[in-house]
């Protein structure tokens, strides 16, 4: 086990040298990563992944952004969706047309929103009604236009909804009535609901794998991950070797590299580290290494490029600490970006969308193909 904690300027955006994927390729890979810091809140940086991460630009999007709940984005439309909640605490969400950099809409989703998701064809979002809240169903969206054309019920306090790249859509929730200790499915076109548990405990942020085979969860009170197995039924649980001592609450923050071959969790809120699993057999994990962050504050959400390249650290929601970056195969820090948690990559090729990310640190190995590839189309 190593521990990792490389100094490389503070809070300086990365300087590394260009790659020649965007030269051979005609592509330009950027980060779009929603600001939460108290100075910028809501606005959209955009970030040259090939180029250092170096500031491209920032996009004005819709005012009173009082907390950004979610992102994403649809290569088939060229439309990027941030859900947030304004001062008023009212849940919203605005559609930004990636050509213009114009909002195509800002609209009130009621009861609320949380993390969303965006269906292959770019056709629906599927939008939780908060994990605050007591509505026991999430929102189907037409995201052409905002308007809400379905409930989906099946337990109330809903969030971070997922559609990894082999479907369906996964959700969790936040519910104390022992609702909250399993993770849902549900069938994009029937909207059947199934769901995989229980966990030991109150789910927080997962994510699957490329072929919907397997889930790493946070969960509430754990020092460690569970792994289901969805095809099986089954859990294992992973116990962080030399924790912390005390009750970690609610680890918050994992995802699986692109290739699979790890997951990456964030620690506790006062624990400064990201923990990293070796998933090459990922009914048996096995614990690799403890990253230091630069901040001496704890991670609150992780995510990576699509190639893998990069992970993203991001700080505790609505923080101006950085999110810093790191190499995700020497596992060392780079630097640091503008402070996010709500970021993806959209490619560009020939000045149309081509390929787009995840909020989600979803597993791509089993599954490359994209969203704007697969066809549902059930409202």
């Amino acid at each position: 086990m190593r521990t990792w904690h490389v100094l490389l300027g503070l809070f300086t955006v990365i300087a590394v040298p260009a790659t020649t994927d965007a030269a051979s390729t005609g592509t330009q890979r950027s980060l779009y990563a929603a600001n939460q810091s108290s100075g910028d809140r809501g606005s959209i940086s955009v970030y040259d992944i090939d180029v250092g991460h170096r500031l491209i630009k920032t996009i004005p999007t819709v005012p009173d952004v009082a907390d950004v709940r979610g992102v994403a984005a649809s290569a088939a439309t060229g439309r990027l969706y941030v859900a947030y909640q304004d001062a008023s605490g009212t849940g919203k969400v605005y559609c930004l047309d990636l050509y213009s950099e114009k909002i195509a809409w800002n609209t009130v989703i009621s009861p609320g929103v949380d993390r969303l998701a965006v269906n292959p064809n770019g056709q629906l979002l599927y939008v939780p009604t908060w994990e605050g809240g007591s509505a026991d169903y999430i929102n189907v969206v037409e995201a052409g236009t905002g308007d809400v054309v379905r409930r989906v019920y099946f337990s109330n306090r809903s969030h971070d909804t997922q559609y990894p790249l082999s479907g369906p859509v996964f959700q969790e929730t936040k519910a104390e009535d022992g609702s909250g200790n399993y993770l849902y499915m549900i069938d994009p076109n029937s909207y059947a609901v199934s769901r995989i548990g229980p966990y030991s405990g109150v789910l927080g942020p997962y994510a699957v794998d490329g072929a919907s085979r397997y889930a790493v969860n946070n969960v509430r009170n754990l020092w460690g991950m569970q792994v289901a197995d969805l095809t099986a039924g089954q859990t294992i649980t992973a116990i962080i070797p030399d924790h912390p001592p005390g009750d970690p609450g609610l680890l918050h923050g994992i995802g699986w590299t692109p290739d699979e071959t790890e997951a990456w969790q964030s620690g506790s809120r006062s624990d400064p580290h990201v923990y990293i699993w070796d998933m090459r057999n990922p009914m048996t994990p096995v614990f690799k290494e403890r990253l230091t962050l630069r901040s001496d504050r704890g991670s609150h959400w992780l995510t990576f490029d699509i190639k893998g390249d990069y992970a993203y650290i991001a700080p505790f929601k609505n923080s101006d600490d950085k999110t810093e970056v790191f190499d995700a195969r020497t596992h060392i820090s780079i630097g640091v970006i503008d402070s996010s948690e709500d970021m993806l990559e959209i490619d560009f090729t020939d000045g149309k969308t081509s390929r787009v990310g995840d909020q989600y640190g979803i597993g791509r190995r089993k599954n490359p193909v994209e969203k704007a590839a697969l066809l549902p189309t059930g409202k």
